[in-house]
């Protein structure tokens, strides 16, 4: 298992990986150009999991200045149980807390049971139930 940092080059593959995943919901802001903009934006902050040359998980972070967000957390499931996603949180954790992060969060969709009950499980994350995420998309006016 080889953890290291995710690069503009890797985002076909992660593309197909979050394609085939259920419970990933993708977006405009996944394309190539907002995806390099966010890595930018966030250097070093992303990670992914390679096993002989294939990627098998992957952790997108980055933060606001005060709190980091986590997004497209997944493991492919035939890799699933072997504590890649824990190496994956630890990792992109260690690295937001080195520049001053100490809250993260991470939105997870109700139409992904098995990701709910991951975080639900997980010791140190609690669910919030006093606040609701509104969004918005700027549109061409």
């Amino acid at each position: 298992m080889q953890l290291r940092e995710v690069s503009p080059s890797d985002h076909a593959a992660l593309h197909v990986l979050w394609m085939r995943t259920p419970g990933i919901q993708l977006r405009a802001e996944d394309a190539y150009v907002p995806f390099c903009a966010y890595l930018a934006r966030n250097p070093g902050l992303s990670l992914l999991v390679e096993e002989e040359g294939t990627i098998v998980g992957c952790l997108l972070a980055g933060h606001d200045g005060r709190r980091g967000y986590l997004q497209h957390l997944l493991v492919d499931p035939s890799c699933r149980q072997r504590g890649i996603a824990t190496a994956l949180i630890e990792a992109v954790l260690a690295r937001l807390a080195a520049q001053g992060i100490a809250k993260s969060h991470v939105f997870v969709l109700d139409a992904a049971p098995q990701a709910l009950a991951f975080w639900r499980a997980r010791a140190g994350w609690s669910e919030r139930e006093d606040i609701r995420v509104f969004s918005t998309v700027e549109c061409n006016r």
